[in-house]
């Protein structure tokens, strides 16, 4: 079996670019789920469990009544300092914390991919190791004002403005901004979905 399209648990803008670049076809659908990290868990269980709560909320909203319904990709990504995760910032003051105490120093990235389909579920995890240079206070506050750190784990988008901050990175770029896509193409091509397609699926963006 094959598939010309996914649906994709995610509104990310990042995601949506990222899956596009390899001509995936997909219909983009918020999956509404609590991202409250649970007492006592490891920042490895915790983001691949959220990967795959997005995923099956929305596959039990799409599957239904369906013989033969597209796959859909969860995805979740987490920065980890200290076997510490930072979500996304609060306020002005969580994300100027967070900033400078990721500078000049070497941090996490972690990204899950899960993706749900008829007979089952397919997975993968990446991380990524971020190296920041140093970070003032007058910077840190300048970067808030752009408003670019307030959706973004750990305060910071490496695709973006945020890049100014990144001597380093040992890993994936793709997984740091929020979907690799080497290991995001081989589930895709396991379960029969076609890369290198245009246009993308209409639907819900």
């Amino acid at each position: 079996m094959s598939f010309d399209g996914i649906y994709l648990a995610s509104r990310s803008p990042r995601r949506r670019e990222l899956l596009r670049q390899i001509g995936v076809r997909f219909t983009a659908v918020s999956a509404d789920v609590d991202e409250t990290v649970q007492p006592g868990e490891a920042p490895v269980a915790y983001v691949s469990r959220l990967a795959l709560l997005k995923a099956r909320t929305l596959w039990q909203q799409v599957a239904v009544g369906q013989a033969a319904a597209h796959p859909v990709l969860g995805s979740d990504t987490t920065v980890v300092l200290d076997n510490r995760i930072l979500g996304k910032p609060r306020d002005q003051t969580e994300a100027a914390s967070m900033l400078l105490a990721l500078a000049g120093r070497s941090h996490q990235v972690m990204t899950a991919v899960a993706l749900v389909h008829d007979s089952g579920v397919e997975q993968a995890l990446v991380t990524t190791e971020v190296t920041f240079g140093p970070i003032s206070a007058e910077q840190a506050a300048a970067y808030w004002a752009t408003g670019e750190p307030a959706d973004k784990a750990g305060g910071y988008g490496i695709q973006g403005l945020g890049a100014v901050f990144v001597e380093q990175i040992k890993g994936s770029y793709t997984a740091v901004v929020g979907l690799p896509l080497f290991e995001t193409a081989n589930l895709l091509r396991k379960v029969g979905v076609r890369l290198w397609q245009q246009p993308e699926m209409t639907g819900n963006e």
